[in-house]
């Protein structure tokens, strides 16, 4: 069996010796590989469902809430997705090797900066199986080794898919122990697994801030944190309206329990069209509103209208906008709800919504609708985030969508990775220096 469910230390061992090994693999033997993979998810699908089933059981029964449930579910639209992504990483141009740099130094010596993999590269995640595939494949195409360490919420899940995909890329060609699942345990593991240094050559956890700080105060292996999403939509005054109604609800409500599903809008005080228009939509669509005080009263106000001249649908009307909209607290800033609901502020100018986004904004996916190209611009160049939208919802910050294959998470983060985190971002690089019985004077 290629997936190993023992210790920490040997399950990382054996995924340091495999890396020494894949760190030399052609790309033809790791493309094959890869669609070894595909192949493999389709044609036990059944299993693959027969095991989700019963972490869907088993959330249901702990009650972890309809957002979570449908992150953990699979079905086979999902797993056809699955294996699709995985071809398409094996479609892309492999980094390994590639020339990032070169030069001949005036004594004669040729200096070539080169794309190498990190090694070994641990990813721990919650309840969304689908990262068990995507970061294998992606590891393997960038010629890692990797170690799985999933959420209990998932175990049946993740422990099929990581099986099915060791043996599929073993049997193909790639070193046993190129995939390597810690199964079980809680917290404590979680520790250990941040402290294999000399083994682990990057961790990159993909979750919420729990996560993110449980990992900040043991981890001694270098992190990158692919943590939350307070993504922000920021409403010019002279935004189409419809679009903004369109932009809106596609961000909120499309998938809402992702890291790039928005969760606060900011709407210039002058947009009340775009306003009314969203409170009306966001309400029949199911979200609730925390609105600060002007939101709140232009919510009220506009359900009076209603309930006053429009019979009884706008009696019913209005009491959907009442029932959606509620007061926000100073906590509401800063939550990222990953569920139908989301915070609503106005704000007096494209400054004053920067301002509130480096406030509170997690560095994940910002966007502003607006038809003003210097406000566009402004918002481009002030607005610190991994990915800055104009005109367009923040659901598309995704590895998939950007043409990466997939992604093992976005990174807030400023060094080395930033965004969507695809092949490149799993390579560092190395100098390659040539000489001619060169020694230095």
């Amino acid at each position: 069996m290629a997936v190993t469910v023992s210790s920490v230390a040997e399950v990382c061992a054996r995924a340091r010796e495999a890396s020494r090994a894949l760190a030399r693999i052609d790309t033809a033997t790791k493309n094959a590989a890869l669609f070894a993979v595909a192949g493999a998810l389709r044609a036990r699908v059944g299993e693959i469902l027969a095991a989700n089933e019963l972490d869907l059981i088993a959330g249901r029964e702990a009650d972890i809430g309809e957002a979570l449930l449908d992150r953990l579910a699979l079905d086979e639209r999902r797993i056809e997705a699955i294996a699709a992504a995985v071809e398409a990483i094996a479609g892309l141009s492999d980094p390994v090797g590639e020339t990032i740099d070169g030069y001949r130094l005036p004594n004669g010596l040729d200096v070539r900066k080169v794309r190498v993999p990190l090694g070994v590269i641990a990813v721990v995640y919650e309840a969304r199986p689908n990262v068990t595939i995507d970061a294998s494949a992606l590891c393997l195409k960038s010629g890692n080794a990797i170690v799985l360490k999933g959420s209990s919420s998932a175990e049946h899940s993740n422990v099929v898919l990581s099986s099915i995909a060791a043996k599929a890329a073993v049997e193909a060609g790639l070193p046993d122990g190129c995939i390597g699942l810690v199964a079980g345990g809680g917290r404590e593991q979680l520790a250990e697994l941040a402290r294999q240094d000399g083994a682990i050559d990057l961790l990159i956890p993909r979750g919420g801030e729990g996560l993110k700080a449980a990992l900040e105060a043991v981890a001694t292996v270098p992190v990158i944190y692919a943590a939350s999403g307070n993504c922000h939509i920021y409403v010019d005054d002279s935004a189409d309206v419809d679009e903004v109604v369109e932009i809106v609800l596609n961000a909120k409500t499309h998938r809402p329990g992702v890291c790039n599903a928005v969760e606060t809008v900011l709407v210039h005080h002058e947009a009340t069209g775009a306003l009314e228009a969203l409170l009306h939509a966001l309400s029949e669509a199911g979200v609730t509103v925390s609105g600060d005080e002007y939101v709140v009263d232009f919510a009220q106000r506009l359900a009076q209208v209603h309930a006053k001249h429009d019979g009884p649908r706008g009696a019913a009307l209005a009491q959907t906008i009442r029932a959606a909209v509620e007061p926000a607290v100073e906590a509401d800033w800063d939550t990222e709800y990953l569920a139908m609901k989301l915070a609503m502020k106005l704000v007096e100018s494209v400054e004053q919504a920067i301002e509130h986004i480096a406030r509170h904004g997690s560095g994940h996916s910002e966007a502003i609708l607006t038809a003003d190209m210097d406000s566009a611009r402004a918002f481009q160049l002030e607005v610190d985030a991994a990915c800055v939208y104009v005109n367009a919802s923040t659901r598309f910050t995704d590895g998939g969508e950007f043409g990466m294959g997939a992604e093992i998470g976005n990174s807030t983060q400023k060094l080395h990775a930033r965004g969507p985190i695809g092949l490149r971002e799993l390579c560092t690089f190395k100098y390659l220096i040539e000489g001619d019985g060169h020694v230095r004077p």
